[in-house]
């Protein structure tokens, strides 16, 4: 049989995503973008892709029970092949000799025929049970919290950041939205072009921000986006730029932290030339720091973007009146688009984030002026990247007060954690944002 172009280029894309590090939905833009299949093709690249990222962990030990053997004994695009297999056979449902032959006829024009009669063996061993079968089998002797990340397949210790902080009911119901593609949303820069002008060519309204539109299929589709006039964003990443705006704050400068790759700096940068003020935008990288500017393009008048880390940025000490510390994190906010993130990421690697996001918060509220606003950021729900950071740097600073987050942004249901804004892809349909406004005294 012809390998179909659609699996070909998953597989191609899998292998960037375990061998390079690539993210899923990054490769998967370009790949497509190279690749220029039908659109149907394109719509099932995206599935199996997405689908086994998702997945993963799950498919992992269905493939290990299913070869006997463990997996670090496979090669890895075997092993990324086999994942293949197990999403066409469990959630797409594809007829056993559809799935099993595709299998094998992807390995053979990829890896080699000697790999062929290992991977119908394994295929079908996978395709003699169900997803659902799978899923009993494996959960034999699970504790509750394990059966939870088995059945939404996650790891056991982001299935308990969510228990932690929602109640087991509800976890199951933000973890399962985990699992659901997300509607791709564009922010409209002010100054630019308004959301009417998009929504009058074929686009929606966005649900919460009145900066968004929502579209469907290839946003490069459309002309403002393309020109910079617009970019992709999250309605969620999008409410905790606004919000920044939106709180009292004396005039003065304002600042983007840790600016890259830069889709917030390019709203901030519209809302400071509304409010007629001067913007400075640092990232330590290089290669983000021209992402920002990249995001920039569009506006006739630049801001300064600096390479420079944000715990020892250019700006001087009490020298601004909005500070924007969207600040690195796990991203466990951010599963639907990015979900190879959920088994890429250990529970070991918050001890580093939270020591870098303590460090960046102190910096920027030391750089606020008297009365300055300065909103902490993540893109994650995670207790100790959250809550627990801002309430450690409040109890050892005197200068500095926390707004209620529901005078802020009064339209969101459901969004207070506290004094704190928390969004959910659940009960929002955006990313689970984590936002924190304080004001320096």
């Amino acid at each position: 049989m012809t390998v179909s172009p659609a699996r070909r280029l998953a597989f191609q894309i899998l292998r960037q995503i375990d061998a390079e590090g690539a993210y899923a939905n990054l490769a998967l833009r370009q790949g497509l973008a190279q690749a220029h299949l039908s659109t149907r093709d394109a719509g099932l690249t995206t599935e199996l892709v997405a689908g086994v990222c998702r997945h993963r962990g799950v498919y992992d030990r269905i493939l290990v029970a299913a070869a006997g053997r463990p997996l670090n004994s496979l090669q890895p695009a075997l092993v990324d092949l086999l994942r293949l297999s197990c999403h066409q056979s469990l959630r797409l449902r594809l007829p056993r000799a559809v799935a099993v032959s595709s299998a094998v006829d992807l390995a053979r024009d990829t890896i080699g025929a000697r790999v062929t009669g290992l991977v119908n063996a394994v295929s079908r061993r996978i395709s003699e049970r169900t997803w659902e079968d799978w899923l009993d089998h494996l959960s034999q002797g699970l504790e509750p919290i394990e059966d939870l990340a088995l059945r939404t397949s996650h790891p056991a210790w982001i299935a308990q950041a969510y228990v932690d902080t929602l109640g087991f009911s509800e976890a199951a119901l933000a973890l399962a939205a985990n699992n659901q593609p997300p509607t791709t949303s564009l922010v409209c820069y002010p100054g630019l072009i308004e959301p009417a002008e998009l929504v009058a060519a074929g686009a929606e309204p966005g649900r919460w921000s009145d900066r968004a539109v929502r579209v469907k299929g290839d946003p490069t589709r459309w002309p403002a986006l393309v020109a910079g006039r617009a970019g992709v964003q999250d309605e969620g990443s999008q409410l905790v730029g606004l919000g920044l705006s939106r709180a009292p704050a004396p005039a003065g400068p304002w600042l983007d932290l840790c600016a890259g790759p830069g889709g917030k700096t390019a709203l901030l940068w519209g809302a400071a030339i509304q409010a007629g003020q001067p913007l400075l935008a640092t990232e330590p990288h290089f290669h983000r720091a021209q992402l920002v500017r990249q995001a920039l393009r569009a506006y006739p008048d630049q801001p300064v973007v600096a390479v420079a880390d944000g715990r020892r940025p250019p700006g001087r000490p009490g020298g601004f009146s909005r500070v924007l510390a969207d600040v690195p994190c796990t991203g466990l906010g951010s599963l639907r688009r990015r979900p190879e993130s959920r088994w890429r990421r250990q529970l070991t690697d918050l001890v580093d984030l939270t020591k870098l996001q303590t460090e960046l918060l102190d910096s920027a509220l030391d750089l606020g002026r008297s009365g300055a606003v300065v909103a902490y950021v993540t893109c994650s729900p995670h207790h100790q990247e959250t809550v627990a950071v801002v309430e450690a740097v409040l109890a050892r600073r005197r200068d500095v007060d926390l707004i209620e987050a529901s005078g802020i942004w009064p339209e969101l249901p459901q969004a207070s954690r506290g004094p704190y804004l928390q969004l959910w892809p659940h009960r929002h349909g955006t990313d689970a944002m984590f936002c924190a406004l304080l004001r320096r005294g």
